[in-house]
This record gives C-alpha cells, sequence and structure tokens, in this order.
C-alpha cells in the first residue's frame, strides 16, 4: 500500500510539473513576446488580419513580387498542409514545374532565374526571398505598377534584413510586407 501511495504522489508530481508548470511557463514568456504568440499577423487599418510574417501567400499579379515557390497542400501555399514535395531532383514533374517557372519568369542565359525561384523551401511556405530574388524581380514590378525601378529598389532595401546579423551576411525580405509597402505608395 505504501508503494501505490508513493507512487500516486509521483504521478501528481509529474502531472502538476509538466503539464500546470509548463503550461504556465509558456503562457508567462509569450506574455513578454505577443506578437510571436499570436502568430506574427499583419494586420490592415482596420484591425482585420491579412497575413502573418512567417506564412507565404501566393502572388500572382505582375505588380506584386512573387515569392517561392509552395509544394504544400495540392494547390501549393496551404499553410494546413506545410511540406516539402518529397520529389526527388531528378523527378520529371519537378523539372517540368522548374522550367514553367523560368519561363513565367523569363530568364534567359544573360539573365538566369535565382534558384530559389524555382525551388519550393522545404515546408513549402518561407514568406522570405533573398535580396537579389526581389532585385531580380524589381523591373517586373515597376513596370506594372508606373513606378520608378529606383523607388521599387528602395522598398526592397528598406524592408531587407540579415537574419543572423553578421552571421548571415545574405539580407531576406519578406514578400508581403513588401507588397504592402508598394501598396501604400501606390495609393
Amino acid at each position: 500500500m505504501a508503494l501505490l501511495v508513493t507512487s500516486l504522489r509521483l504521478v501528481v508530481a509529474t502531472l502538476l510539473i509538466c503539464v500546470v508548470g509548463y503550461t504556465v511557463a509558456i503562457l508567462g514568456v509569450a506574455r513578454f513576446f505577443p506578437d510571436t504568440a499570436q502568430g506574427s499577423l499583419i494586420t490592415a487599418a482596420d484591425g482585420k488580419a491579412i497575413g502573418s510574417r512567417l506564412i507565404a501567400q501566393n502572388f500572382t499579379e505582375p505588380g506584386y513580387f512573387w515569392p517561392r515557390p509552395s509544394a504544400a497542400g495540392k494547390e501549393g501555399y496551404d499553410a494546413t498542409a506545410a511540406a516539402g514535395s518529397n520529389k526527388s531532383p531528378t523527378s520529371a514533374d519537378l523539372s517540368e514545374r522548374a522550367r514553367q517557372l523560368v519561363a513565367r519568369y523569363g530568364a534567359t542565359a544573360a539573365k538566369p532565374l535565382p534558384a530559389e525561384l524555382a525551388a519550393a523551401s522545404g515546408g513549402g511556405l518561407d514568406p522570405h526571398i533573398s535580396v537579389q530574388a526581389a532585385l531580380y524581380q524589381a523591373e517586373r514590378v515597376a513596370g506594372a505598377r508606373g513606378l520608378p525601378l529606383s523607388q521599387v529598389e528602395a522598398v526592397i532595401d528598406r524592408h531587407a534584413f540579415a537574419p543572423g546579423d553578421v552571421l548571415t551576411p545574405d539580407r531576406l525580405v519578406d514578400v508581403l510586407e513588401i507588397n504592402l509597402a508598394l501598396d501604400r505608395l501606390s495609393r
């Protein structure tokens, strides 16, 4: 009987520490980082959520920067099905998709497409592209919006960041954020 009481005490103590204690600790930390804890949502002026800094959205209009391709879900960009395609680099389907993307961007031997614009990320929902990939698209975006190329390049530069500071010198931009910045310019 003594072993049973000891075992029950151990179970109760473990539940209190692992369930209650852990939950309280995580909620306490979340209070210091409310934006991250709530999905890093981007809201419109009316307070309505229009996207997340952490999940890519599919932009197809010429006046918008296009994100990396997505293999998440049947149509791509499905946040409930985040995953890569699991296709081999020698896959005919993958090669055909890459050929279509190269054609869509109008890439040539003189102006090759940055690899990230033809290949999906591991999770299929990466919201960032490199500054080089954004600059590759800048001329198309500027032309479609009737803006000077220098103004579009300035938006890219203003929103560029190095995710690891000095450890990662390559800068990235969030596609949704630069598209929203361009929308504000066009008003």
